[in-house]
């Protein structure tokens, strides 16, 4: 797969705590990301945040969140992000989705291409 250029940058905000069918969201969102065969995905953690209701979620050491905050990133073609769009805005309860254009200068890999959807 190359993507070159202009293509979109999917992001998902959601909260550690955040499941799918009983396991964690974010592992969910990445496996249907990954049998879709998009570019990538990076998942991140963050340490201190809060979302929509002001809550503030965050890893102090004398008290350790239960709910820290999530953030996946994913860079493909236009086409390809927007076709997973209803899909994710269906596993996505409680959180922000964004897309923002973005230019690819490089998508580079010296391994095998991803395996096939399990």
């Amino acid at each position: 797969m190359t993507i070159e250029g202009p293509a979109l940058r999917l992001r998902i905000y959601l909260g550690d705590a955040d499941r799918w069918h009983g396991r964690p969201l974010h592992e969910a969102i990445v496996e249907v990301l990954r049998q879709r065969r998009l570019a990538g995905a990076t998942v991140t953690r963050g340490i201190e945040g809060f979302g929509r209701n002001a809550h503030l979620h965050t890893a102090k050491l004398l008290r350790l969140s239960e709910d820290l905050p999530i953030v996946i990133d994913v860079v493909d073609a236009e086409a390809r992000i927007r076709e997973i769009l209803p899909e994710l805005d269906t596993m996505v309860g409680d959180g922000l989705i964004t897309v923002e254009p973005v230019e690819v200068i490089a998508y580079r890999g010296s391994g095998p291409a991803a395996p096939p959807p399990d």
